[in-house]
């Protein structure tokens, strides 16, 4: 214990700090609270004047919009709660660190998405712009219908030369006609009719035209055996 104690006694204390160094320390914390109080009572006379504008732009029947100054995210977005809070439409255009700034709404005067689109680019918002945009959407629609149009007409192309006038200085008018019909598409057998591929007789008329052939084609034997019979006399 003896040698224990005589070891510890020999080592160096650990530093300790002087009064001096507790004042100066205690002195910065209290001006670090100092400053936050007085950052916090600025964010609070902000938002209080944050919310004077707005209530008086709500009170202005003519107001559609309000800008609000470039300024830092901390700022911006108690812009944002109070016009959340006040039931307005709130939208940050320009660049972070630049420009940055919020334009509020009232919900009646929503802006639409052509005005959003033009803001975000940096650019103006007026009645010539609208209109002008208003021109182009209906340039558009008057193109799309047109090339509709367009469309079903080259579907709906009918030709302006037919078979029956092409040839009908050759066979004739009514010749033309004639088959010009005949030959029209079938599905079945096509450009043949249906009606041509198959025989519309009876039983019974078939067997008696085939009789009346034999018939006329024995007399036209008989009628040439006697011919010969007599040239030979």
């Amino acid at each position: 214990m003896d040698l224990l104690g005589s070891i510890l006694n020999s080592m160096d204390k650990p530093p300790t700090v002087s009064d001096k160094q507790k004042t100066l320390l205690k002195k910065q914390k209290e001006e670090y609270q100092k400053f936050q109080r007085a950052e916090a009572e600025k964010l609070k006379v902000f938002r209080e004047k944050v919310e004077e504008k707005i209530n008086k732009f709500l009170r202005d029947d003519n107001a559609k919009e309000y800008k609000f100054p470039p300024m830092d995210q901390i700022h911006r977005s108690i812009i944002h709660d109070v016009a959340e809070v006040a039931n307005v439409w709130a939208y940050s255009f320009g660049e972070e660190g630049i420009d940055r700034h919020i334009i509020i709404f009232k919900r009646e005067y929503a802006p639409s998405e052509d005005q959003l689109n033009v803001l975000r680019r940096g650019e103006e918002w007026n009645e010539e712009v609208a209109k002008k945009l208003v021109e182009e959407r209906e340039r558009q629609a008057r193109e799309e219908i047109e090339n509709t149009k367009s469309k079903k007409r080259k579907d709906n192309f009918i030709p302006n030369s037919y078979y029956k006038d092409k040839y009908e200085h050759l066979i004739g008018k009514e010749a033309a006609l004639e088959a010009a019909r005949k030959t029209e598409a079938n599905s079945s057998y096509g450009c043949v009719p249906s009606e041509n591929k198959k025989d519309q007789r009876s039983i019974e008329q078939t067997l008696a035209d085939i009789r009346a052939k034999k018939r006329k084609l024995e007399a036209n034997t008989k009628e040439s055996e006697c011919t010969n019979k007599s040239i030979k006399q």
